[in-house]
């Protein structure tokens, strides 16, 4: 069984007990928090989409810690006019365990 949520602007195909890292929630470590835009479900009777989202469908997340990603470096040059700008940005996220879908 899996769902197709949406948050931070992106969706995720999720699965129960699976592990991973969304744009960053404003949730304490250790709490749950329930995304209720369910996009698609999918279980034994089949794939169930939503127009845009499920009616009633939402899937608990709890919240196992907040960090940053890896360091991209944004690197401005224009040739031959003595322009060089080095920039670096590191992007906050949640990492969340999805613990139960319900339709």
């Amino acid at each position: 069984m899996y769902a197709v949520i949406k948050t931070g602007g992106k969706q995720y195909r999720v699965y129960e007990g699976e592990i991973l890292n969304v744009e960053k929630l404003d949730a304490q470590e250790g709490t749950t928090v329930e995304f209720d835009e369910v996009l698609a479900i999918s279980d034994d009777n089949g794939l169930k989409v939503g127009t845009p989202v499920l009616e009633g469908a939402k899937v608990e997340a709890q919240v196992l810690k907040h960090g940053k990603g890896r360091k991209v470096i944004v690197f401005k040059y224009k040739a031959k006019k003595n322009y060089r700008k080095k920039q670096g940005h590191r992007q906050p996220y949640t990492q969340i365990r999805i613990t139960k879908i319900t339709v």
